[in-house]
């Protein structure tokens, strides 16, 4: 996969012009987006902000400011939704989407057990009058943003 067939790499280079659910929150490494296919609001992609495949190859300054992201982006999605918990996860797998990227998801307390640990996954690649409407993911990206002051 190079940069150009990335489709984390081809929003990085739109930056300037991205809607806050693309760039929810971001420094000079990282960026976060609200994920674009989910039925649940909130679901974060934390993204470096250059082309990397594997988590071997961060940075050690992109791995040093990962986990201050992971626990900031946890403690905003607590005070936006209330949830229980969020589950961090990474794979990297799917075509188009092997830039590496972390999935911050919000467990919420009332969440189905059908939905619990890694089958929040079936949340994802839902039809569209499933999905959370670009108009709520940037409602939620703001919050968000503001909770991280």
């Amino acid at each position: 996969m190079t940069p150009s067939d990335c489709y984390a790499c081809r929003h990085e280079a739109l930056f300037d012009d991205l809607p806050p659910r693309e760039r929810v929150a971001h420094d000079g490494l990282w960026r976060v987006a609200h994920d674009f296919n989910t039925a649940l609001p909130g679901w974060l992609v934390l993204l470096p902000r250059r082309h990397v495949t594997a988590v071997h190859d961060l940075t050690d300054a992109e791995a040093g400011a990962l986990g201050q992201w992971q626990v900031r982006l946890s403690r905003a999605l607590l005070a936006v939704t209330g949830c229980a918990k969020t589950y961090v996860v990474q794979f990297a797998e799917a075509e188009g989407f092997a830039h590496v990227h972390f999935h911050i998801v919000p467990r919420m307390h009332d969440m189905p057990l059908e939905h619990r640990g890694a089958r929040v996954f079936a949340l994802l690649r839902r039809p569209e009058p499933e999905r959370v409407t670009p108009e709520h993911a940037d409602e939620v990206a703001l919050a968000v943003r503001d909770a991280l002051g």
